[in-house]
């Protein structure tokens, strides 16, 4: 599950497929246009004081961040009552730039405008086409272009993808298993469509990073584990500022052994198992308690009624599980989590956050945490994923 950028035009010479910049920017450029998006309309002086960088250093990178059209000066918000020189306030172009995102799910895919600061202008979603990989990319690459298309008076940037299943590091294809795709051309074909260079990202990795850049939510956490649980379920590391991506593609939680009786007496084709050869002592691999087909199953087989209430109490004590596993392993600063798995029990968090703190071997007591995207999680995923190689290098991606 690697993360890649498709750069083609102005964005290298060379077109090729690169990783993704999935980090918070520390080049000076990149540390100037993150305090302008955290502090909105601000002076040079106040740029220093918050970046720790000399006057000099801060008014480079103000020049070349208004030549890019990133930034402008606002003259109408000079203090008319400030003594002295007046000094210019500058603020984001929230009226210029702007990047096209798609976030590609298993049964639905979500189309969305953003700015530069990477505030969602409009988006909406649409049911993910049956039928060959290629054809369905194109169809929707062509909705996002339309959708693009309304918005003629920006100038875009960038598109980004984020998708479930594993990116090819030389070709950007995508192999999406729930989708029965092998080498689909995501980002091969989303450029052609749009005429943008394109970036393309498994979805969890993409939602730890708008965690961390789009919301800042790595500012006091040296480390932090990204928990996502929907139809499928995944998990991303975070450390420094930086969602780690291996060379070999994201290791995968679908096996953790979790204790689940009544997901154990369901077979993975479906099948009631029958009684006495259910696997030992309730133990199955995490996946096979997570999503909407797999509670279908354990109700069939287990014949629960429709609220399915002893269901949602395995899967949440399952997930609390895994999750204290791997924490006692990486012990992170913070936990976040995501996804219905998580959202749908009518206690909440609560009964993850039980099984969590009775499965623990740490002796320090470690909160869960909310995505603080809430229902917008993939839209903040397919949107970061459009504009993290601009915020990591801000002059560079668009010279």
């Amino acid at each position: 599950m690697r993360c890649y950028l498709l750069a083609m035009g102005r964005a290298t010479s060379n077109v090729g497929v690169v990783p993704a910049a999935l980090r918070v920017g520390t080049s000076p450029a990149a540390v100037v246009f993150a305090r302008m998006r955290g502090a909105g309309p601000v002076t040079r002086d106040r740029l220093v004081t918050n970046s720790e960088l000399s006057a000099a250093t801060v008014n480079r990178q103000v020049h070349a961040l208004v030549e890019a059209g990133l930034i402008v000066e606002r003259p109408d918000l000079v203090d008319p009552g400030a003594i002295g020189r007046p000094k210019v306030p500058l603020a984001l172009n929230h009226d210029g730039p702007a990047v096209a995102a798609m976030h590609i799910g298993a049964r639905r895919t979500l189309l969305a405008i953003a700015d530069i600061s990477g505030r969602t202008l409009y988006s909406h979603a649409v049911l993910t086409p049956e039928g060959e990989a290629e054809e369905v990319v194109r169809g929707l690459a062509e909705a996002l272009s339309e959708l693009v298309g309304r918005f003629s008076g920006r100038r875009f940037l960038w598109a980004g993808v984020a998708v479930g299943g594993d990116v090819d590091e030389s070709t950007g294809a995508v192999d999406h298993p729930v989708r029965g795709w092998r080498g689909a051309p995501v980002g091969k074909v989303v450029h052609e469509v749009l005429g943008l260079p394109v970036s393309v990202c498994e979805h969890v990795q993409a939602m730890a990073a708008a965690e961390l850049v789009l919301a800042g939510g790595g500012a006091n956490h040296r480390t932090s584990v990204y928990w996502y649980a929907r139809e499928t379920v995944g998990m991303a590391l975070t450390v420094d500022g930086h969602v780690q991506v291996p060379s070999t593609g994201a290791g995968t939680v679908a096996h953790v052994p979790v204790h689940a009786p009544r997901f154990a007496e369901v077979a993975a084709d479906g099948v009631p198992v029958p009684a006495g050869a259910a696997q030992a002592d309730g133990i199955v691999g995490l996946q096979q308690v997570i999503g909407t087909e797999a509670l279908r199953r354990a109700a069939t087989a287990n014949g629960v009624g429709a609220d399915a209430a002893v269901l949602l109490d395995q899967r949440a004590g399952a997930l609390g599980e895994a999750i204290a596993t791997i924490a006692d392993v990486l012990n992170p600063d913070a936990v976040i989590v995501a996804g219905d798995a998580f959202a749908d029990h009518p206690r909440g968090l609560a009964p993850v956050q039980a099984a969590f703190d009775a499965a623990r071997h740490l002796p320090h007591r470690l909160e869960l945490t909310p995505t603080r995207f809430g229902l917008g999680v993939q839209e903040a995923a397919a949107v970061v994923v459009a504009l993290s190689v601009i915020y990591a290098d801000p002059i560079g991606s668009l010279a």
